[in-house]
């Protein structure tokens, strides 16, 4: 490794197509950035298996969701974790990386989440409700998700499927965080435009809550984004926890909360980049 600048891999899909997003201007703002403290490459997520050697880290980024790419993406698992390169975010997250079966464990452990399960036998464990929110357990960025009225639910197929009661939530607000400290939050005030973000000032509570989430996954390093919606009792029911590829939505930001992110991812990647081998 060089004693002066990192070497980068960052991984990205500069192409793909996010309903009310563009994932490439945000790729594009943050590498023109982080070229003024490593050596840094761009290559799709296709070709993160065959690139990877001979740089100090591989950032992960907007890669899109995995269900596009399994067969390669299996592939760079594989070999990132034969030859113990260094992977951000690690690959030891156990939330979204690893699939919605974290949404069963934490429904299982208590946590405060939206109810979940995934055998149609377990439903009466559910709140009733007059819809459901049906959805893969390997899926992303809405992908395969339906809305179910109640008297169909009968008829799906379960086990690899998620259902969840929907939950009449007056807002959805993300938190941000790099490494263990929390950067900022965003949220949706009109639940019929989720993408359609402004800065949301946290509570102690509601850091509380993400936090939580957080300290679960033990990452350690990265970026996560705990999502959530405020539920009709006031409280907060967990979303998703992104812990692979999580859209920063920092054009939604002020001008010195976006440079504070950056300072923050800056010093993370310089820190991970650097480390002696070993845990994540």
């Amino acid at each position: 490794m060089s004693a002066a600048r990192p070497r980068l891999l960052y991984v990205t899909d500069l192409a793909y197509q996010a309903g009310g997003r563009r994932y490439c201007d945000e790729d594009i703002r943050l590498t023109s950035r982080l070229r003024s403290h490593f050596d840094l490459a761009l290559c799709h997520p296709r070709d993160a298996a065959a690139l990877m050697d001979g740089f100090d880290a591989v950032v992960v980024r907007n890669s899109g969701p995995v269900l596009g790419y399994r067969r390669e993406y299996d592939a760079f698992r594989a070999r990132a974790l034969a030859t113990k390169a260094r992977v951000y975010n690690p690959l030891t997250g156990k939330a979204d990386m690893a699939g919605k079966q974290y949404l069963l464990d934490l429904t299982a452990a208590g946590f405060p989440v939206i109810p979940t399960v995934d055998r149609a036998e377990d439903l009466h464990l559910l709140p009733s409700a007059a819809r459901y929110v049906v959805k893969p357990k390997l899926g992303a960025d809405s992908l395969g998700l339906r809305v179910v009225p109640a008297g169909r639910l009968d008829g799906l197929t379960t086990g690899d499927l998620l259902i969840q009661p929907r939950v009449d939530f007056a807002y959805e607000v993300s938190f941000y965080f790099v490494d263990d400290d929390f950067q900022y939050a965003l949220y949706a005030p009109d639940p019929r435009h989720r993408w359609e973000l402004r800065p949301y000032a946290a509570t102690a509570a509601d850091l509380e809550f993400a936090r939580r989430f957080v300290d679960w996954n033990g990452l350690g390093h990265g970026i996560q984004r705990v999502d959530a919606c405020r539920a009709p009792d006031g409280g907060l029911l967990l979303v998703e926890l992104e812990d692979l590829n999580p859209y920063l939505s920092l054009d939604a930001l002020p001008e010195e909360a976006r440079d504070a992110f950056v300072a923050a991812f800056t010093a993370s990647l310089s820190r991970f980049a650097r480390r002696t081998p070993g845990p994540a």
